[in-house]
C-alpha cells in the first residue's frame, strides 16, 4: 500500500513537472498586429488556434490595425475571441501551466491606427497600439527580443518606431530597434516597405509563401469545430485557413524552433540569412494607390528555396498539436486526453538548441533516453540530419536512429562546416504528440 501511494506521489508530481515544462526562458515574446473581424474569417481562425498555444508563447499584444484600406476599429472583435477563449481557459489550465490571465489578454487588447497605410503615420497619430509596441519593447527587466507578427497592415509597427526616432537620441533608437524582430505575413500595406527603408538594421522577415500547409475543411470539422464550446466559434474557411499562422508557428516553444536563426527552419518557415531588395506586398497595395516603389531599394528577408515546403515537412505535427490542444478545451479530466512529451537530450531539460564542436571522422553518441511522457504512452525516437540549415550537404550516418540513444558518425570531410542532428520524440498517445530537440554539430 505504501509502495502504491509513493508511485501516485511520483507520478503527480512528474505530470505537474511535464505541465511546467516550457520554462519562461524557452519562451518567445510576440505581439500580434491584426485586421481580424474583415471579410476574410482566417484572422479569427488564427487568433483562436494562436490563444490556445498561449501557454508556450508569451502574448504581450493584440492589436487591431488596418490593411491596405481605411476601416472601422475592430477591437470589440479580437475582445470577442478573447472572451470566447475565456469560456475554456479554466479547462486549459487543468492539462498545462503557463497560459495567461484572461484579465491580462483583455487588457493587452488595443486599438491602432485610425488610418491604413503611411496616412496613419506622423505626427499627432500615436495610437494605443504604438503605444503598447513602445512599452513592451522599453522593458528592461525582460532582455527577450519582441516579435511583431503583422496579420494586416504594418502601420502601427511604422508609426512605433516613427515616434522613437523623432523622440530619442541615436543611441536609444538603436538600442529599440535592436529588440524588435518583425514577421510580416505578405505585406498588407505600404508601410512595411517604408520600415525595411528608413530602419535596415531591424530584422525583417517578409513571408509570401504562407498558404499549403493548411488541413482540409473536412479536417477542420472533425478536429477542430467538433471541440465544443471553442469550437463553434472557429469559422468555415473562405479562401485560405489559419493565413496568418505561420508567424507565430515560428516562435512556438518546440524544441525545433530558433527564431533568430533565420536559415535553421522549423514550424513557421526557413528564412535567407540575407536580405534580398524589393519583396512586394500585396497587389492590393497599388490598386489603392499607394506605391512601395518609392522606397526602393529596401531589403527584407525572404523564404528560403524551398517556400512552403519548410513548413510542409512539419504539417502534421502542427495539425496534431491542435487537435490535442483543442481536445483539451473540453474536459477537466487530464487522464482523458494526449499531452506531450519531454524530450531531454543528454541530460538537458530545456528547448534550446544545443551546439557541440566534433572532429571530423568521430562517433558521437546523442542521448535521449531520459525523456519521459505524463500519460505513460510509449516513445518513438526518430534521429535525422536536417540538411537544409546545415552547411554540410553529403550524407551523415546515424546508428539506431529509431532508439532512445544514437550514434551520429561525422564524416571526415565535414572540417568546418556544420550539421543538423533533429529528434523528434513523439508518443503514440491519440493524437500523436512530437516534441523536438536540435542539436548543431560544429566540425572542426
Amino acid at each position: 500500500m505504501k509502495r502504491t501511494s509513493l508511485f501516485i506521489l511520483i507520478l503527480f508530481a512528474w505530470i505537474n513537472y511535464v505541465k511546467a515544462q516550457v520554462a519562461a526562458e524557452d519562451k518567445h515574446r510576440l505581439i500580434v498586429t491584426t485586421d481580424l473581424g474583415g471579410s476574410d474569417p482566417d484572422d479569427i481562425q488564427s487568433m483562436i488556434h494562436l490563444l490556445v498555444c498561449s501557454n508556450v508563447i508569451d502574448i504581450e499584444g493584440l492589436i487591431s490595425s488596418q490593411a491596405w484600406v481605411d476601416g472601422p476599429d475592430k477591437t470589440a472583435k479580437i475582445l470577442e475571441v478573447v472572451e470566447q477563449f475565456g469560456e475554456v481557459l479554466p479547462t486549459l489550465n487543468k492539462h498545462a501551466e503557463g497560459y495567461p490571465d484572461l484579465n491580462r489578454l483583455r487588457a493587452i487588447v488595443k486599438r491602432g491606427q485610425t488610418l491604413s497605410n503611411m496616412d496613419g503615420v506622423g505626427q499627432g497619430k500615436d495610437s494605443p497600439g504604438s503605444e503598447l509596441i513602445i512599452s513592451a519593447v522599453d522593458k528592461k527587466k525582460d532582455r527577450r527580443p519582441v516579435w511583431l507578427a503583422a496579420w494586416g497592415g504594418m502601420n502601427t509597427i511604422a508609426q512605433a518606431l516613427w515616434k522613437v526616432k523623432h523622440t530619442r537620441s541615436e543611441k536609444a533608437l538603436k538600442r529599440f530597434i535592436d529588440k524588435i524582430r518583425i514577421y510580416d505575413i505578405l505585406g498588407q500595406d505600404d508601410a512595411g516597405a517604408w520600415i525595411a527603408k528608413n530602419f535596415p538594421e531591424v530584422l525583417y522577415i517578409r513571408n509570401k509563401e504562407v498558404y499549403g500547409w493548411g488541413p482540409s475543411d473536412q479536417w477542420v470539422k472533425q478536429n477542430i469545430q467538433s471541440c465544443q464550446p471553442l469550437g463553434k466559434h472557429y469559422p468555415n474557411r473562405i479562401w485560405a485557413t489559419e493565413g496568418d499562422s505561420p508567424s507565430f508557428f515560428y516562435v512556438y516553444a518546440n524544441g525545433l524552433n530558433v527564431p533568430d536563426s533565420l536559415d535553421y527552419g522549423g514550424w513557421g518557415g526557413r528564412f535567407c540569412k540575407k536580405k534580398i531588395s524589393g519583396i512586394r506586398g500585396m497587389d492590393f497595395i497599388e490598386r489603392v494607390g499607394k506605391d512601395e516603389k518609392q522606397y526602393d531599394p529596401y531589403y527584407m528577408h525572404g523564404s528560403s528555396n524551398e517556400g512552403c515546403a519548410a513548413i510542409n515537412r512539419w504539417k502534421q505535427h502542427i495539425w496534431n498539436d491542435f487537435a490535442a490542444r483543442m481536445l483539451w478545451t473540453t474536459t477537466e479530466d487530464y487522464k482523458a486526453v494526449n499531452h506531450h512529451p519531454h524530450a531531454v537530450l543528454n541530460g538537458d531539460h530545456s528547448l534550446k538548441c544545443m551546439f557541440k564542436k566534433v572532429r571530423g571522422g568521430s562517433v558521437l553518441i546523442l542521448d535521449a533516453s531520459s525523456s519521459k511522457d505524463p500519460d505513460g504512452d510509449d516513445l518513438v525516437f526518430k534521429w535525422s540530419v536536417y540538411t537544409d540549415p546545415g552547411s554540410y550537404k553529403g550524407e551523415v550516418k546515424i546508428d539506431d536512429s529509431d532508439k532512445a540513444k544514437c550514434s551520429v558518425h561525422v564524416p571526415v570531410d565535414a572540417k568546418g562546416k556544420n550539421i543538423h542532428v533533429i529528434l523528434e520524440l513523439t508518443d503514440k498517445g491519440t493524437p500523436a504528440l512530437t516534441v523536438y530537440r536540435r542539436m548543431v554539430l560544429d566540425v572542426n
